[in-house]
């Protein structure tokens, strides 16, 4: 899958992943990824590249499609009570997932219990309102057991020495990088912190009406 190979030209990467609070213009999402094959208390990497949206389909769900590619034996071999293997993914996204992304991820995860999630957001999607179905979207995820945090300086480091075409250039924080994912860090813990009494149910009924 040469999808994966290609690395992320630095401006993109400034670009996209830039955790400003008015981030106009940016109607793409990036994601990063890492794939790791768990056996036994070790895990060895598998895979990494990086998708952006594409043709109307959230990169989320695209990943999605490429599962079966990414990590053989998440479902078995086909034969009858064979294994399944088990693998640890990490998302370093440009944006947080939407509450349509989100739901379906859950609903995935709930029924793949042999993979793990974790993910890293640059910037809040649509979590302004406090009753904002992105942040319950959230909530989803964390209660299907998705480790969800903002990226930090680290994080950040990490994505320019993995994905990015950054040659000799070393990674140089932008103004505010700090503050700002200081900033989405107690919002996101506000949000997960707070539980919702929704269901499913309800969630789909709200979808609905905003026709999603």
């Amino acid at each position: 899958h040469s999808f994966c190979s290609m690395l992320l030209p630095r401006k993109k990467f400034l670009y996209h992943y830039k955790n400003v609070r008015w981030a106009r213009g940016r109607h793409e999402t990036y994601l990063c990824f890492v794939v790791k094959r768990r056996v036994g208390p070790d895990t060895l990497t598998f895979d990494f590249g990086h998708l952006r949206n594409r043709n109307g389909c959230h990169v989320e769900l695209l990943f999605l499609r490429y599962l079966g590619a990414l990590c053989p034996g998440l479902w078995g071999y086909g034969a009858a009570g064979e294994k399944r293997l088990s693998y640890s993914i990490t998302w370093f996204c440009s944006w947080s997932p939407c509450a349509n992304c989100s739901i379906q991820l859950s609903q995935f995860l709930r029924n793949t219990p042999n993979l793990r999630l974790r993910i890293f957001v640059s910037r809040l999607y649509f979590c302004d309102m406090e009753d904002s179905l992105e942040r319950e979207g959230l909530r989803m995820l964390s209660r299907a057991g998705v480790r969800i945090s903002v990226m930090s300086y680290k994080d950040f480091f990490y994505c320019w020495q993995k994905f990015v075409d950054s040659k000799t250039s070393s990674f140089k924080a932008w103004e505010e990088l700090h503050q700002n994912s200081v900033r989405l860090t107690r919002k996101l813990n506000r949000i997960l912190q707070f539980f919702q009494s929704w269901d499913l149910e309800d969630l789909r009924d709200a979808l609905k009406l905003l026709g999603l």
